[in-house]
């Protein structure tokens, strides 16, 4: 009867130490998740705001949180530029 007792007592103690593990890993990943965030988060040029990417007629461009500038990253300024050939604000300023 006592290897019994002594047995379950291990198993729930190797339960409870498993247990811990799985939520320190997952804090752990938590926080590594969190730093990645920060660590890839774009700063504005003009006043070191936070670039958020938000969706100009179907192309991603980036937005400051701050002084609201937008700003656009490789190749878009020339997608927005064949979309708004022939009609658009864009074609009427620079058109």
């Amino acid at each position: 009867m006592s290897a019994e007792l002594d047995e379950r007592g291990r198993a729930l103690e190797n339960e409870y130490f498993h247990r811990k593990e799985r939520e320190l890993i997952e804090k752990m990943k938590s926080k590594m998740h969190t730093e990645n965030a920060h660590a890839t988060e774009l700063k504005c040029p003009k006043c070191d705001g936070k670039l958020i990417e938000s969706d100009f007629e179907n192309i991603k461009i980036d937005v400051c949180d701050i002084c609201t500038g937008a700003w656009l990253d490789a190749g878009e300024l020339a997608l927005i530029v064949d979309k708004d050939k022939n009609e658009g604000w864009f074609a009427r300023v620079f058109g």
